[in-house]
């Protein structure tokens, strides 16, 4: 192996800021293509949690730069949650495509914050950036990472927000600021007089990103002006792709996957395993998806780097662009696009599904729906399809209308558990937690060959409700033979405006349920701290008081006239 000698430098931007990076260079004579990384985690960590260390990137024969991003770690400037990306990446990339000793040819690789801050770089269609591999990202801010369907994701904002805000603190060294943000990092503020708004961000980190988050509940000007959808029209570079089945930035990586593939005539691969945020590896929550699932990226990305960067025919591209990790197998698909063909389940109950797992049914759809490619991303509409004794053989007399209740208490609301949008994620049993009578439960019957589900599912349900706003939280899980019930995808809305039916997409899943299994969708009026709790009210989360949350009833139609389904991929 070769000898890696380690070095700090200074890049000062055109407005005087200096930002440092690390610099690791294999001891060679040899001109050596560069693979960067800009983070604002201080740069010794290197993203370290998930991939190698930037020594072994190194002894791979790259030049590996870490750099502080404006305002973290010891690089100068005022943290601007990424505002100053765009210009600073580029800056960037002009500074190291004329490093001595290198190709001046770069890539650059980092999951989240890291992976965004590749795209921003990538805005400048500079020459020597020559590819990417951007991880767990958001393409469009507002949808994929701050909100989903118009709820605030709490957990991961408030988290995140906190453990920023005390890097703040810790860099102004004001250690009281510092050490009441590290208490709460570890026992978020839920309860103040403002559930979603605490009175700690508010007193130590006034100047959050947090803030502009909360204030900015619709989609508008704030999130386009930072958002890579908006910024990427005319970059068209080979991007490799990675995300988690548990990632709750998965809708970002698939839309920027999509997006690219759509439009780019360079490659683009993408790569879904059944990972969180992080940890990647063979386990996760109650699972263990055996050794297919270890986290292969790091020898993955050389083979990417080595392609385009040092012109190695590595075979990457005679491989299939679409590597989806099957939960359930644990095996690996290969494929070349996403499946097309739809299959379709409908709710059916006696009106007991919050009391009773026996009594909410969810009955297949006995013909086979081909949906062409134009109609992929929308589930199988249940009023195009025709609702006759084959949708429901067997059942026709029993397809009666029906009405479920779910009765939200905000005293008590439903927790969240695994999933993509809370700590730790996963599957997770929730046997016990599906017989809250909160809860609504709808069980397919035992199946009779394995069912293979791949993409996003999608819930249509006809409802009525008491109050102006409300909340709908939907889990697919298997019900195994002997109780056992494990989560293997959600989805969750904010509703202000109920037009029926309502359609919840879930999250993007790629699972193979057993033969001898059941499959169940749960519904509930909440997924807390995942999500901030719904007042009711329909109030904004900045305006909404503790105080004011209220019960809210939501009934869920199903039956003939009412045909509440859910839809998804299959193969």
């Amino acid at each position: 192996m070769l000898g890696i000698k380690k070095e700090t430098v200074s890049l000062t931007t055109s407005d005087g800021i200096r930002l440092d990076a690390d610099i690791y260079r294999p001891e060679t004579t040899e001109k050596l293509p560069i693979l960067l990384m800009r983070q604002p985690y201080g740069r010794a960590i290197a993203s370290t949690v998930v991939y190698a260390h930037p020594h072994w990137y190194a002894s791979q024969g790259y030049i590996v730069v870490i750099q502080d991003v404006r305002g973290r770690g010891s690089s100068e400037g005022e943290f601007k949650l990424f505002a100053n990306e765009v210009a600073d990446g580029i800056e960037t990339i002009n500074w190291l495509a004329k490093l001595p000793g290198s190709t001046g040819e770069i890539g650059m690789y980092g999951f989240s914050y890291q992976g965004m801050t590749q795209l921003y770089a990538a805005t400048g269609e500079s020459k020597a950036l020559k590819a990417i591999a951007p991880a767990m990202v958001g393409y469009d801010l507002y949808t994929d990472w701050a909100y989903e369907n118009g709820a605030f994701c709490l957990y991961a904002n408030l988290g995140w927000a906190i453990q920023l805000a005390a890097e703040t603190a810790r860099r102004k060294g004001d250690e009281v600021a510092y050490q009441k943000l590290y208490a709460a990092a570890r026992n978020l503020p839920l309860s103040d007089r403002l559930p979603a708004n605490p009175d700690l961000m508010q007193e130590v980190a006034k100047d959050s990103f947090y803030h502009d988050w909360l204030a900015n509940e619709q989609p508008n000007e704030y999130w386009q002006q930072l958002s890579p959808k908006y910024l990427l029209d005319n970059v068209d570079l080979p991007m490799l792709h990675i995300g988690g089945w548990f990632d709750p930035y998965l809708r970002g990586t698939l839309n920027l996957y999509e997006a690219m593939a759509k439009r780019a005539k360079t490659p683009q691969h993408l790569i879904v395993a059944p990972w969180a945020h992080l940890p990647w590896g063979q386990k996760l929550g109650a699972m263990d998806y055996g050794i297919e699932a270890q986290n292969y990226i790091d020898e993955i990305q050389i083979r990417w780097f080595d392609h385009f960067l040092k012109g190695k025919d590595t075979g990457l591209l005679a491989e299939a662009s679409i590597s989806l990790f099957e939960m359930g197998s644990n095996q690996w698909l290969e494929l070349d696009k996403f499946p097309e063909a739809i299959a379709s389940y409908y709710l059916a109950s006696n009106g007991l599904a919050a009391t009773k797992l026996d009594s909410g049914m969810l009955w297949e759809y006995e013909k086979e729906v081909e949906l062409n490619s134009s109609d992929c991303d929308s589930s199988a509409s249940a009023q195009s399809l025709d609702l006759d004794e084959s949708v429901v053989e067997g059942h026709t007399e029993e397809f009666a209308n029906s009405i479920d209740f779910i009765v939200h208490d905000p005293w008590r609301p439903v927790p969240a558990l695994g999933g993509h949008a809370s700590f730790p994620g996963g599957s997770s049993d929730r046997s016990s937690l599906d017989c809250r009578a909160d809860i609504l439960t709808y069980t397919s019957d035992v199946l009779a060959e394995d069912l293979s589900i791949v993409g996003i599912v999608t819930i249509e349900l006809y409802c009525q409700v008491d109050q102006p706003s409300f909340d709908l939280c939907a889990v697919l899980s298997e019900v195994h033979p002997d109780g056992r019930v494990f989560n293997f995808t959600q989805g969750y809305i904010k509703i202000d405006d109920l037009q029926n039916p309502v359609t919840i997409p879930l999250q993007a899943t790629c699972m193979k349920i057993a033969k001898g299994s059941c499959l169940r969708l749960s519904l509930s009026g909440a997924c807390f701290p995942a999500y901030a709790v719904n007042s009711g009210t329909g109030k904004t989360l900045v305006e909404t008081q503790l105080i004011e949350q209220q019960v809210i009833t939501i009934s869920v139609l199903s039956g003939a006239d009412y045909p509440s389904l859910l839809s998804f991929k299959r193969y």
